[in-house]
């Protein structure tokens, strides 16, 4: 068992992030659904997808949920997952593909700790390029 993976994005973002880092990698190493949500869509049917899709992945390790913009309607949608008290839930915001590929490659860490993999990718994969003052060079 693992913990699965849900994405929560606006449009076909996830699924773009999601068939690059697997393109990458050459598989995905973790159960993952996608939760596409549209711009019109109706709020309350995306968590109850969201909440189905979380039961789905959660094979009893948890769900580690990524969302794009926080306070968004994706990452509203997210957040809702958490409430009820589960304690095998956790969403994090601002979802990029150094993200996405740090999570792939710890599909064994247990939820808290893949968690801390997605914060430090996701930050960790942010640069200013070149000789710019202030820019933060990959070592």
């Amino acid at each position: 068992m693992s913990v699965g993976l849900l994405i929560v994005a606006h449009g076909s973002l996830g699924e773009a992030l999601v068939e690059t880092a697997c393109g990458t990698l050459g598989h995905c190493p973790l159960a993952t659904e996608l939760l596409s949500v549209p711009r019109d869509c109706n709020p309350d049917e995306m968590c109850a997808e969201a909440h189905e899709l979380c039961r789905k992945l959660d094979s009893g390790e948890g769900v580690l949920v990524l969302t794009d913009l926080f306070g968004s309607t994706p990452s509203n949608v997210a957040c809702s997952l958490m409430h009820g008290g589960s304690e095998r839930v956790r969403v994090v915001s601002g979802v990029n593909l150094p993200m996405l590929i740090r999570v792939f490659n710890y599909p064994t860490l247990d939820l808290d700790t893949l968690t801390e993999k997605a914060l430090s990718g996701g930050c960790e994969g942010v640069f200013l390029v070149g000789d710019q003052p202030g820019a933060r060079h990959a070592h």
